[in-house]
């Protein structure tokens, strides 16, 4: 399996099925507060360009916003997707942050004295327990019980729609058949129930374009599920067609994976080449290049470095090509 089709599974995953609009729209309208989904036009959700999040927070936080016509105004839909396990308090102060720049972004490229759009904040926790958070932004505050009334008009505050799978049954995630699927596969890979029945419901599943039905089947075998079950389940799917495709993909992620692992094997033998013939010439090789020599992964430039540590005239000389 190769790197790219590994990396992030879960913001892959996310972004290609709720990044379409129709996909969105259909989960979306179910979950905000009937007054406000009812007065947005759904048919004219789309996505805008961007990502808000602080960067410490992309190995585990993906994000998507949109603009739709709401009544006579516009508004931004923003999905925080939260794919860390941990439940996380101070959620709401990292919303408000994503949402100032929501806003300066607006700001920048509207006529000056525009109003701001309203922003309606949604965080989809791909939690395995069910979060005891308030979503409200208040709520972070340390207010004396008895001056809270008198502090309240001082205090910036707003509410946000948290969906977590962990509370959401399979049968009450609706939508797309695509989102369906996306965040059956989401929760049941949080609860370890990849090979459940709501996972290979093969009506949604025949409805499924290609790409993302072999992106769902990626996402699948790069977790912890055990092969010879995967395999079994694939046979017990009764629709011919939809059988013989889940058989092929299945055959060809396998190979993927048997080449990766090859592949990753030759690395590692180099690196261990490299690291082998320094400490034969200079003894013992410092932490920090033998750190160096590992984040390596390119076999050309690993035969080089194997070059090098054969011929340089020092350690140090060597270090400095790392």
């Amino acid at each position: 399996m190769s790197d790219d089709s590994i990396h992030q599974p879960h913001d892959k995953l996310f972004k290609a099925s709720f990044g379409l609009p129709a996909n969105a729209a259909a989960f979306l309208k179910e979950q905000l507060p009937l007054a406000v989904a009812e007065n947005i036009d759904w048919e004219r959700l789309a996505l805008q360009s961007g990502s808000f999040i602080d960067s410490q927070f992309r190995q585990h936080e993906s994000d998507l916003l949109f603009t739709a016509p709401w009544r006579d105004s516009q508004c931004f839909v923003y999905v925080l997707f939260e794919h860390q396990v941990a439940e996380d308090r101070q959620i709401a102060l990292r919303l408000l942050r994503y949402m100032v720049r929501i806003w300066e972004g607006f700001h920048k490229s509207n006529p000056a004295g525009s109003l701001l759009p309203v922003i309606l904040p949604v965080v989809l926790a791909q939690n395995d327990r069910t979060w005891q958070l308030t979503p409200r932004f208040s709520a972070l505050f340390d207010l004396p019980t008895d001056s809270t009334a008198d502090l309240q008009a001082f205090l910036p505050d707003f509410t946000f729609r948290l969906i977590q799978l962990a509370s959401l049954p399979f049968d009450a995630i609706r939508g797309t058949p695509t989102g369906i699927m996306v965040l059956r596969v989401m929760k049941a890979e949080r609860s370890q129930e990849l090979l459940s029945d709501p996972v290979w419901d093969e009506e949604l599943l025949a409805q499924l374009p290609p790409a993302l039905l072999e992106l769902l089947f990626r996402y699948i075998l790069n977790a912890d599920i055990d092969s010879a079950a995967f395999t079994h389940r694939i046979k017990t799917i009764g629709q011919a067609e939809l059988k013989t495709t889940a058989m092929t993909l299945a055959q060809q992620l396998r190979q993927e994976g048997r080449q990766e692992g090859r592949q990753e094997g030759r690395q590692a033998g180099r690196q261990e080449d490299i690291l082998d013939a320094l400490e034969i010439r200079f003894g013992q090789v410092p932490y920090s290049a033998d750190e160096g020599v590992r984040k390596i992964h390119d076999e050309t430039r690993l035969r080089e470095l194997l070059r090098a540590a054969i011929q340089a005239p020092s350690l140090e000389d060597f270090v400095r090509l790392l």
